[in-house]
């Protein structure tokens, strides 16, 4: 019996969910500040209500939507006819390249920092958090990845790879594991590692302003905003925002939904 890409992937993502949080258990980065019962509840309730707040606002996922730009012929890579071999990995850099400057964005907006904040409100950092996004987040980006696949005319399988690769690198770089110095040194050259994206949740402002990237490591080093290791070391940095740090309706569901409507305490 044939799966559609959106089966294929929902299953990819579950097991790979599945083994970071097992080498999170084994091979730690950080002693972890909140035990796994204070944060895990709201953060996986938020993967839940994400993706029915998906299904209810867009008939089609990303991956459908493609198919029908490509059907249509529509966009940038259509139109010059690329053979699929140039087609599908040209485009799966160029939607990373358009994720990172999505990224830098919801932090260099006042309005959009407002929503994003969520996803770095949180003390402690492991797997899930790379998860964790408010539905008004959600809905924007994907309305942006619509738009960008759209212009770009994205082939159906460089959009189906690119989304696998995305919440692979998502969970990869946020969870706790420990890699090696020197394999953290030669990865990143290529990749954001978690060593790399723990910087970018440090309380301190000019370090959760940096490396915006999610799947390859350049952008941040053409676009000026690589920090490569956090001030403190990773055994003592501090995970969050300064002025929400001590909240502790953060920690729970109905306090992360309301936090975009709320000032910091």
């Amino acid at each position: 019996m044939m799966h559609s890409p959106d089966f294929w992937r929902m299953i990819i993502f579950v097991g790979l969910l599945a083994i970071f949080m097992l080498l999170e258990f084994y091979k730690p980065k950080h002693t972890r500040r909140m035990a796994r019962s204070q944060r895990w509840p709201a953060n996986l309730s938020l993967i839940a209500i994400n993706a029915v707040v998906l299904k209810l606002i867009f008939p089609v996922s990303a991956v459908t939507f493609a198919l029908w730009i490509q059907q249509m012929q529509f966009g940038v890579l259509n139109l010059l006819a690329l053979p699929w071999f140039i087609a599908i990995p040209l485009a799966v850099v160029l939607l990373d390249l358009a994720i990172y400057w999505q990224h830098r964005l919801f932090h260099q907006s006042s309005l959009l920092w407002r929503v994003h904040r969520m996803h770095h409100v949180d003390p402690d950092y492991d797997v899930t958090l790379g998860l964790r996004f408010h539905p008004i987040e959600i809905v924007l980006s994907m309305i942006i990845k619509f738009t960008v696949i759209a212009l770009l005319g994205a082939p159906m399988m460089a959009v189906f790879v690119f989304e696998i690769i995305l919440n692979a690198m998502a969970m990869f770089n946020h969870s706790n594991i420990r890699l090696p110095i020197k394999v953290d040194a030669k990865l990143r050259l290529l990749l954001v590692t978690p060593d790399m994206h723990r910087v970018h949740h440090s309380t301190l402002r000019d370090e959760h302003n940096a490396n915006y990237g999610f799947n390859l490591s350049c952008w941040d080093r053409w676009f000026n905003s690589y920090v490569a290791q956090p001030k403190l070391g990773h055994q003592d940095i501090q995970f969050g925002l300064s002025s929400w740090r001590k909240a502790q309706d953060n920690r729970q569901l109905k306090g992360l939904l309301s936090l975009p409507f709320r000032s910091s305490k």
